[in-house]
């Protein structure tokens, strides 16, 4: 059973997301802030992250993705964001594995099948 960290700040979001994604089988931990992703990762390491653009500062959403690469983690990460556009062109674009847009399940889950098939 693969393992997925989803870090949002939304509590709806992550309940949701927990929820369909363990009607799947899928191993979900969750993380409301970056310093609790990133303990939640250096405790289980998982199999793919997704992580929202919008996480609360000091540490952003862009800003957790840099803090894991600089780290050494290599799993597939997505980005979820409302605004994928100020994504694009982005260094950490590039650091992603996918960005898309926050609300399509059906796309999130199709990427997460795609990515935990590599």
């Amino acid at each position: 059973m693969a393992r997925i960290l989803v870090a949002d700040d939304d509590n709806e979001q992550l309940v949701m997301q927990r929820k369909v994604l363990e009607e799947l089988n899928y191993e979900v931990v969750t993380a409301a802030s970056p310093a609790e992703a990133l303990a939640e990762i250096a405790r289980r390491s998982p199999d793919l992250t997704i992580i929202d653009l919008g996480l609360p500062q000091p540490a952003d959403g862009l800003a957790l993705i840099r803090q894991l690469r600089e780290a050494g983690h290599k799993m597939p990460i997505i980005l979820l964001s409302g605004w994928p556009d100020d994504v694009y062109g982005s260094p950490e674009e590039q650091m992603v594995s996918r960005v898309l847009m926050k609300g399509s399940v059906r796309e999130l889950l199709q990427t997460i099948e795609e990515l935990l098939a590599l």
